[in-house]
C-alpha cells in the first residue's frame, strides 16, 4: 500500500519538443542551458583579480569545455560502468542518445580540456580552473532535473521518517522511493554553488590558486558520496564490497585530492 503523502513520479515525457523526426530532449538542454549560463558565470568571475583570462580566452573555452564534457562523460560511462557490454557492443558506444554519461569521466575530459587550453593560451592553469569550477554545479543542478523529468537514477525505498517519498512505477515496484535525483540536484547543485560563489567573493581565496579548484572537487565528492546513500545501485552494477557503489569509490579520492590541493594552495597563496 503506497503512504498518504508518496507523491507518484508525474510521468513526463523526455522530449521538449518534436518537430517531425528531431526532437529536443530535456538531458540536451540541461547540458545546452548548463553551458550557457555556466560561461556568463565564468565572463564575470575571470575579471575579478587576479585576473584569469581575457574574455575572449573565456568565450574560446565554451567550444573546449563542452568537447570535454560529451566525449569524457561518454567515455567515462563506457569505461566504469559498463566496459563488459560495450566491449561486445562497439557500435553503442556513440549512441549518447540512449543515454549513459560519467559525471566523473566528463570531470577527467573537462579537466584535459582546461590543461591544454591554458598551455595554448599561456594563462595560468589553476587561476583558470578555479573560475571554472565555480560554474560547474549550474550544469549538476540541470543535469540532476533532467534526470528526474527522465524517470531514471531514482532512489532507495525511502524509510518512514522520509516525508515526501515518490513512487516510480518504472522501477518494478510500487514503493516509496527516495527522490535521489533532486536530493543530488540540492547537494551537487544548489548546496555546492552557494559555497562556490561565495568563496569566489573572497579576495583571499581567489589568491591562492587551486583553492576554489580543491573546494569544489572536495565538496562535489562529499556531496556525491552522501546523496549515493539515497540512490538505488544501477541494476547491472548493484552494490560493491562493503555495501558501497561505484559513485562512491569514484568520488572518495575526489574528497582526498581537493582537501590536499586546498592546503597546498595556501602554502603557496600568491601576495
Amino acid at each position: 500500500m503506497i503512504p498518504a503523502t508518496a507523491l507518484m513520479w508525474p510521468h513526463f515525457s523526455p522530449v521538449l519538443v518534436r518537430i517531425g523526426p528531431f526532437a529536443i530532449h530535456y538531458y540536451a538542454l540541461a547540458y545546452i542551458v548548463g553551458l550557457l549560463i555556466g560561461w556568463r558565470v565564468v565572463r564575470r568571475i575571470a575579471a575579478l583579480p587576479p585576473i584569469a583570462a581575457t574574455m575572449l580566452q573565456v568565450d574560446d573555452f565554451l567550444t573546449w569545455a563542452t568537447l570535454g564534457i560529451i566525449l569524457g562523460g561518454r567515455i567515462g560511462y563506457v569505461s566504469f560502468y559498463q566496459p563488459g557490454y560495450f566491449f561486445t557492443h562497439p557500435a553503442q558506444i556513440i549512441a549518447v542518445w540512449d543515454g549513459g554519461m560519467s559525471f566523473h569521466g566528463g570531470f577527467l575530459g573537462v579537466s584535459i580540456a582546461i590543461v591544454w587550453f591554458c598551455i595554448r593560451e599561456k594563462i595560468h592553469i589553476l587561476r583558470f580552473a578555479d573560475r571554472i569550477a565555480v560554474a560547474v554545479p549550474i550544469g549538476l543542478f540541470l543535469g540532476r532535473i533532467a534526470n528526474f523529468i527522465n524517470g531514471e537514477l531514482w532512489g532507495r525505498p525511502a524509510a518512514p521518517w522520509f516525508p515526501w517519498p515518490v513512487t516510480y512505477p518504472q522501477s518494478g515496484t510500487l514503493d516509496p522511493r527516495y527522490p535521489s535525483e533532486l536530493i543530488e540536484a540540492a547537494l551537487e547543485g544548489i548546496v555546492l554553488f552557494i559555497i562556490m560563489l561565495a568563496a569566489s567573493r573572497s579576495p583571499k581565496l581567489r589568491a591562492g590558486s587551486g583553492t576554489l579548484t580543491g573546494i569544489f572537487i572536495a565538496g562535489y565528492g562529499i556531496a556525491r558520496i552522501t546523496s549515493e546513500c539515497f540512490r538505488e545501485p544501477d541494476a547491472f552494477l548493484g552494490f560493491l564490497p562493503f555495501g558501497t557503489t561505484m559513485g562512491q569509490i569514484l568520488s572518495t579520492p575526489m574528497v582526498l585530492g581537493g582537501i590536499g590541493l586546498i592546503v597546498w594552495a595556501a602554502r603557496h597563496r600568491e601576495g
